[in-house]
């Protein structure tokens, strides 16, 4: 084996293998960051009041004066709801359940002197719908807390209008724990009190949420024995909120979307594409990298064909002479995985800082066991590849001197 060794360092050239090294390691290190990256800010697009979650649309049917007074409805009939949920566009349709009773409610803080009565309305769509924390996000029949999500709009609206001009203090969504909401239903000849908890803050959907199995059972109970009624609004998930074909159909039907939700959705569909563009280079380079390897791996083995050939005919073993040459590319794959590794792990102590700053209540960063296994099965895959193709090349040399 020393022999082999030796005539391998007479031939190896560091420019080469330099290249293969920079590139391999610029692959490795934007594929394992862009990993772990996601992996870090996932919370941010998959969980709680997520911007990038998944593409939805609300909508709505258009309110015209001479609708309004020919009677025209504004509620989604059965066949609108199939007709929607049939286009190529659409992945999902959940419908928004309104209340078939009446709601009152009273807010009372007495730390701060805050007091206030209103008629109020309930709401509920399907739980995968919702874009807060599921975890207190349920009720049972017979409990006496009612879980609810209020848009975050209100508690601006709240904090920068109402309590501005008559001088009340504002409240965080920290402190809305301290409010007391205590919830009267009425209906089908029952009055009952509720305690309402606040269970979040929803950025989707404009109008106040109960569970979708209280709203269930609250109709039946004090509604109109469960008469089911046609929604006013639906809310849509689309595959790419950029397809023009839906603005198209929106048109044609005369349907309207909230809070402009199809320019919003481009936008969350445009950093995905982009995210998928980074990493798709990022594969590209090192599939490069691999390439240039086994080019130096090859050429080497050529310079060297006839002193190998030499060692095949006193009795080496092809195994024994290709072993230096796997040894040499395993290294430096093992090389390039601890330095992208230690190179991730710098930079993420420098995006981490920047987004907590952008979103103060995501959680700290996430475990690296995905960037971890994806850098280790990528290794093993290279160097597996690496060994196979300097063991053919060894065999046939050999093959060629019988």
């Amino acid at each position: 084996m020393n022999l082999v060794w030796k005539l391998m360092r007479r031939h190896i050239s560091l420019g080469q293998l330099a290249g293969f090294f920079v590139a391999n390691l610029c692959g490795m290190v934007i594929v394992l960051l862009g990993i772990q990256f996601y992996q870090d800010v996932s919370p941010v697009f998959t969980e709680g009041d997520s911007f990038m979650k998944k593409d939805y649309i609300v909508v709505t049917k258009k309110v015209s004066t001479l609708g309004s007074f020919v009677g025209k409805s504004t509620t989604f009939s059965e066949a609108d709801i199939d007709d929607l949920r049939d286009q190529p566009f659409t992945k999902a349709v959940g419908e928004f359940t309104p209340s078939a009773f009446k709601v009152s409610a009273g807010v009372g803080m007495e730390q701060l002197g805050l007091n206030l009565s209103t008629a109020m309305f309930f709401e509920s769509v399907p739980d995968e719908y919702v874009d807060v924390n599921l975890k207190d996000w349920h009720f049972e029949p017979g409990q006496t807390e009612v879980p609810i999500i209020i848009p975050r709009n209100y508690l601006n609206l709240y904090n920068f209008g109402f309590a501005k001009s008559r001088g009340l203090p504002q409240i965080s969504e920290g402190v809305i724990n301290m409010v007391d909401l205590e919830v009267r239903i009425s209906g089908g000849g029952r009055q009952d009190n509720y305690q309402g908890k606040i269970a979040g803050f929803s950025n989707r959907l404009n109008t106040i949420l109960v569970p979708q199995s209280f709203m269930a059972w609250a109709n039946v109970h004090y509604g109109q024995g469960g008469v089911r009624k046609e929604p006013s609004r639906l809310i849509v998930e689309v595959s790419n909120p950029a397809d023009d074909r839906i603005a198209q159909f929106f048109r044609e039907r005369g349907y309207e979307t909230e809070d402009d939700k199809l320019d919003a959705g481009k936008t969350t569909w445009f950093l995905k594409v982009v995210v998928g563009i980074v990493m798709g280079v990022g594969l590209l380079i090192s599939v490069l990298s691999f390439y240039i390897l086994m080019l130096s791996i090859y050429l080497l083995l050529q310079k060297n064909s006839t002193k190998l050939e030499n060692l095949l005919l006193i009795g080496y073993a092809p195994a024994r002479v290709a072993l230096p040459y796997q040894v040499l590319t395993i290294g430096l794959n093992t090389l390039v995985l601890v330095l992208s590794v230690g190179m991730v792990l710098w930079v993420r102590t420098i995006y981490l800082d920047v987004v907590e700053k952008m979103f103060p209540t995501l959680e700290g960063g996430s475990s690296m066991w995905l960037m971890l296994v994806a850098g280790v099965l990528l290794t093993i895959a290279v160097s597996a590849l690496n060994v196979w193709a300097v063991r053919r090349k060894v065999l046939y040399i050999w093959k060629r001197k019988g």
